[in-house]
Formats: C-alpha cells, structure tokens, sequence
C-alpha cells in the first residue's frame, strides 16, 4: 500500500492518532478533576449537607431538602443534588462520595464535545475544543466542587449532541430530546438552561433538513416539550400545601415559582428589591462578579476563569461565517458555527448585562463554545491559509491577540509563574508572525516550520490556563462564590470588592482559595456535638441555628439540623409562631444563636437577596429564645458549650 495522502494506510494512521489523542485528553480531564479531589472538603457545606438529607430521606431527595426532616429546600431545584444524594447512598458520606459525581461529569462533558466538534468540523477540531474545555481553569474548579453547574453544563452538551443530530433527520425524536435535556437543565439550575435556547432555535431553523414547515413544526414540539419537561417539578411541590412540604429556600412566599420569577430566576437578570424581579441598582453583581457591563468577562472577577482564547474564538467565528456563508443551507460546518457562536454571544451578553447576583463560576457554560470556536477555526483558518493570504494573516492575527490577552490575565497574578507574561506574548507573538505567511510563499520545509509554529502558538496561548489550572487543583476551596486559579487580592476588604464583613455564606469566604478546610469544609465544635449526643432531646431536629453552622453539624453528625432562615438567614421561616409550636410539640429542643448579626441579617444582603425585610421575624425569634429558654452551661466558669454563640434548651419546664 502506498503511504500517500488519502490512501488507506494513511488513513489508518490518522485514525489510530486521533483514539490516542482522545484517549489522552480524557486522561488529562480525568486527572485534573479528580486528583486529590478531597483536598476542598465538603466544599460548598451547604450544598452537600443537602446531599446527606437526600441519603437518608427520599422526601428531601425530591425536594431538594437541606435536612432529612424536611424544614427547608435549598435555594435551587433538586437535580444537582439528586446526583449526590445517590452517590452518597452508594458509597457512604465522604467529601469523595460528594464530589465524585461532578468530577465524573467532567470527564463526560470533555468526550462529548469533542464528539460533538467532531460532527461538525472533524475530528482535529474536536480535539482541540476538548483541550480547551478541559484546561479551562473555571471548568477545572466546577468539576471539582459541589455546585449545581458541573451537570448543568453536561445536561446542556447532551442537548446539543441530540440537536446535531434532529439537523440530519426527519424524525421529531432528536429535537425533542434536546428540549427534553434542556428542560432537565432547568431543573438544575433554573433559567440558566434556557440561554442555550436561542442557538438551538436558529440553528434548528436554518440547518435542519425538511421544509419549513416541518421545521416550524419540530420547534413548536421543541417548544412544548421544553415547557413541559422544565415545569413538572414546580408544578408538583407548589401543589402540595405548604404544611405537608419543606419551606422552599429563597422565597419569599413559600413557593417554587416566586423563587424562579424572583430569586432564583429574573432576579438574578435584572436585579430589583430583596427576592423580587425588576428593576434594580443591581448592588450586589459588583460583589461577586464585577460591575455591569460588556467588559465584565474581561475584568479580574471573570478574565482569568474563562476568557483566555475568546480573541481566538471570536476571530475564528467571523472568519468561519465569511467562508461558509455561502454555503448551501444544510452545511453542517456552518450549522456549528451558528450553534456555538450563538451559545457564546447570549451567555457573554447576559452575564455581561445581569443586574442581579452572577458569580464568576457560571461562566463554566462557555467553556463549550470557545472550545468548539477554537478547534474549528484552527483547522478552518490552516485551510484557508493554503488558498487564501487571509487564511494565515487572520490566524496569525488570532493567536497574536490572544497571546497578548492571556499576557494580560497573567499580569494579574505575577507571583504564580514570574516572567511568564513576557514568555507566553513573545512566543505568541514570534508564532504568529510565521503562521501569517501565505503557504503559497513558502516551500515543503517552511511549510513544516509553519506547522511546528502553530503548535508552539497553540501551547503559548494554553499555557496561562494550564498554570490556573494547575493551581486551582492544587489550592483548596471552600464557600458559596469559589474562584479558579491562584490566590489572589480579590476577597472581602480589597480594592473594588465591597463584600459584607465576615465572609459569605455557605461554608467559607468568597474564593476559598488558600484556606485549607476541615473534612466538613467549616468548623464544627466538638463540645457542641458531645452535648448533643449526650443530651439527645428526642426532636427531628438536633438543633437549629444558622446555616453554616448547620451544614458543619449536619456532616459531623449526618442528623437533621434546622437551618434558620434558610441559605441567607432571611428567609421567612420559622416565624416565631412556627419555631414556638415546633418547640412545644417537641420537634425541636435545642437553639444556638450565634454572636453578632447574622450574615445578611443587617441588611448588608442588598438588591437579589430574598428576606432583607425578614430581619424583624429573625429578630423576633432571637428575642424570644433568649428570653424563655435556657442558656446551656456546663463549663467551670459558666460558659457556652460553643465559643461562638450561646446554646439555648428551648424545653417545656416539666
């Protein structure tokens, strides 16, 4: 056989190739999301104490319940942590048996979108977008914590995957599938799931095969099928009267649909009053994701997590819809040029706009989509570039941009690696310059040398991420708003960073990063727990008390804990009626009121928080437990069992 291009032996080669590249960049995944994966603890406390109430009890498994005894569900639809409860049930609560699931759908979502590249613009491509995804640094950190994005974004790559596939076929199936995993998406994380929509809407339109009225008529099932699937879990628990359920955690009315239209949902776009939609000074996105506006992305909250290649991405998707624009309606490359630039314009757009809550950690969803840009427009610019003299000076030009941006980011931190700044700009810079001669210019041997350059290029322009990710797997991150990459001066007290003081909620200061926690990923206090066991009171609940601190107990003890108020400490429950009655039927014995004003309890809450007119219920109830209950002191010098608060025995006198 003859080892010319395009003859079988060839072929066969590049096949073999392409297995150990995917082999390879799997293993990579693999190894970035699950090395030392326990280092972070519990991680998000708060997310896996709910993991444990899903263990032991199926009713908080459907709810999404923070305890086994059903007070109150967390502040988000229960699918993420379906995934955890059930891998908790297998293998016994461990921070491993937590965390694996994510790191699982890590890997899952590398191998898909490189399946999913490959079906649009080959196999090269697809192994690039999976290199990119993978080295990513805010998808190494997702796909090592216990937030609901990690399936959010696998849920949404499966989507995809059956909306390529309803492009090439007649049948109504695939495109209901995709609106199916869409409609699971919203299940784990609300709205979110939707800004893919517009993408597979357009696409579906433009590209798939059939008329245009079977094509209207797949987007109008698409459309049902997305209601009807992304609505049945609201529907049900706001059936159920609110006394045979948990309380639904960010609401301000005990129902799943004000915490998707407030909260948990619009609130987040436009900001507004506490837990509410509508307009809004949006006081707290600066808090977590920087000020509003297009180059929020861009800036130190978002720029390192995510935005390294989208010089090249956007290039490529310019370029790749001048050449294809032309094309015959069904041309499968243009089709995922519109699906991925569309995917990456929305999410850019409203994470860029949102007046709400954002932290920087969503931005894990356009992991996909610069991937997917990256890997098409490297193979479609080379091509170009052997036709054209624009091929070669716009992918010059990519990787000279993006060389320089990712100089940028790492001026930013330039204790992590020293110099390397200067490094990554001038060997992007140098393979650029190569890259943009013409290939009509040169002959075999500086062709060889231009492909030798694209590769270093390629390497320059990744090797910022990869140092990000290296040190997220290596750092140690605990709370509700963590942040990929090295420690850096971002965090309550620095420049620009008008956090409230004290840290946030969920078990550990925004980031977490360098702050090595316990296995519970937050203090527990074993005097607390001892006298608890040792004076069991019979109750369904072991104690109630702040948040953080029940998540920490809840994992210490794997026994239902009442977390007051919910997630911020300002939902609207127990009322003091409610925490009164509970205490005279004997579901409850003990309180621990913590020192000082709770985490948002004084208002520092702002715009998107639910509750903030919820101080005088928690008021209230920290007046009365004072008051008619007991302090617990059983210390020589007549001190709390906890250092940190004040335990109250809240029993009947006999």
């Amino acid at each position: 056989m003859e080892n010319t291009d395009g003859s079988p032996a060839r072929r066969l080669t590049e096949a073999a190739w392409i297995r150990l590249g995917v082999v390879g960049v799997t293993a990579l995944a693999a190894v970035l999301y699950v090395w030392d994966l326990t280092s972070s603890g519990y991680a998000n406390t708060y997310y896996s104490a709910a993991s444990v109430a899903g263990s032991h009890d199926w009713s908080a498994f459907f709810f999404g319940s923070f305890d086994a005894s059903n007070f109150i569900t967390i502040d988000k639809p229960p699918l993420a942590m379906w995934a955890m409860g059930l891998s908790v049930r297998a293998f016994g609560l461990s921070s491993w048996s937590v965390l694996l699931p994510e790191a699982l759908m890590g890997v899952a979502s590398v191998y898909v979108l490189y399946r999913l590249v490959r079906r649009s613009f080959g196999p090269v491509a697809g192994l690039i977008a999976a290199l990119v995804m993978a080295l990513t640094p805010v998808a190494v950190l997702i796909f090592r914590y216990d937030n609901p994005d990690a399936l959010l974004t696998l849920l949404l790559l499966l989507a995809a995957w059956a909306l390529l596939r309803a492009l090439e076929d007649r049948r109504l199936r695939w495109v209901i599938l995709a609106a199916t995993l869409v409609g699971l998406g919203f299940n784990t994380k609300y709205l979110q799931a939707y800004l893919v929509l517009p993408a597979f809407a357009v696409t579906y339109a433009v590209a798939a095969v059939g008329s245009l009225r079977h094509r209207v008529v797949g987007l109008v099932a698409a459309a049902g099928t997305v209601l009807v699937t992304s609505a049945w879990w609201v529907v049900i628990v706001d059936a159920i009267p609110s006394g045979q359920r948990p309380f639904i955690g960010g609401s301000t009315n005990d129902s799943a649909l004000d915490l998707l239209l407030g909260y948990d949902g619009l609130g987040r776009i436009f900001g507004g009053g506490p837990g509410g939609a509508g307009p809004g000074n949006g006081s707290v996105g600066p808090v977590f994701g920087g000020p509003t506006g297009i180059g929020r992305i861009f800036d130190i909250e978002f720029g390192g997590q995510v935005s390294w290649l989208i010089p090249l991405a956007a290039i490529a998707l310019l370029i790749g819809l001048w050449v294809r624009g032309r094309e015959p309606r069904l041309d499968r490359v243009r089709a995922g040029y519109l699906l991925w630039g569309l995917w990456l314009a929305v999410h850019v757009a409203v994470f860029s706009l949102m007046t709400g809550i954002i932290h920087p950690y969503y931005a894990v969803v356009l992991a996909p989509a610069i991937g997917a840009l990256v890997g098409a427009g490297v193979v479609e610019l080379w091509g170009l570039r052997a036709r054209h003299r624009l091929g070669g000076v716009a992918l010059g030009a990519a990787l000279l941009l993006s060389a320089w941006w990712a100089s940028q980011i790492l001026d930013r931190t330039p204790d992590l690696v020293p110099g390397m700044d200067v490094a990554v700009f001038l060997v992007g810079a140098c393979a650029a310059v190569i890259v943009a001669i013409p290939a009509t210019l040169v002959d075999a041997t500086r062709r060889r040398a231009a492909v030798a350059a694209l590769w270093l290029g390629i390497a320059a322009v990744l090797a910022g991420p990869v140092a990000f990710s290296v040190a997220t797997v290596v750092t140690p991150h605990a709370g509700g708003d963590p942040l990929a990459g090295p420690a850096t001066s971002i965090g309550p007290g620095a420049p620009g960073f008008p956090g409230p003081p004290g840290g946030f909620p969920g078990g550990g200061p925004p980031g977490g990063s360098g702050v090595p926690p316990s296995d519970t990923g937050a203090s527990t206090d074993q005097a607390l727990i001892t006298y608890l066991f040792e004076h069991p009171g019979g109750a369904s609940w072991i104690l109630a008390t702040d948040q953080a601190t029940a998540a920490a107990l809840e994992l210490a003890t794997e026994q239902p804990v009442m977390a007051l108020g919910g997630f911020t400490g300002m939902d609207p429950t127990p009322t003091l009626a409610e925490l009164q009655a509970d205490v005279a039927s004997g579901k409850l014995r003990y309180v621990l009121l913590a020192e000082g004003p709770g985490i948002f309890r004084d208002g520092a809450g702002g715009a998107g928080f639910p509750g903030g007119a919820n101080t005088t219920i928690a008021s209230q109830r920290d007046a009365w437990v004072a008051a008619d209950c007991t302090m617990v002191d059983d210390t020589p010098d007549g001190g709390s069992v906890l250092g940190a608060g004040a335990l109250y025995d809240c029993a009947p006198s006999p």
